[in-house]
């Protein structure tokens, strides 16, 4: 997992932002051009491009042109690292939280 590391960093800073968010959402429902995604949001055109180029740099969407419409896609296989991440730490968590259940209620098993 470690070697995720970087890719991860990318994912989750796109992630902490909500316009982006809003994105990723409407986007799970389809492809979409970024006139239209645009419209969803109260900003700019070019400060709604930042978000875009966010999300695009990071993985987490992918954008074609045709003509003078550019569409974005959901990259949903990116989205799996974060998933995986996160299944991963509540796995470890889970483990933990057993363990000091097993200790507190004296039935922990001797390691020797």
């Amino acid at each position: 997992m470690a070697q995720y590391s970087a890719q991860l960093d990318g994912l989750f800073d796109a992630l902490a932002d909500p316009t982006r968010r809003g994105v990723i959402r409407r986007l799970g429902r389809g492809p979409a051009s970024v006139g239209d995604l645009a419209g969803e949001f109260p900003m700019t055109l070019p400060s709604f491009l930042k978000h875009v180029r966010a999300l695009e740099s990071a993985g987490i969407i992918r954008t074609s042109k045709a003509g003078r419409v550019r569409t974005c896609v959901l990259n949903r296989e990116r989205l799996a690292l974060a998933e995986d991440w996160l299944a991963e730490q509540r796995r470890i968590w889970e483990e933990r939280t057993d363990r000091l259940e097993q200790f507190v209620a004296g039935t922990e098993e001797d390691p020797s």
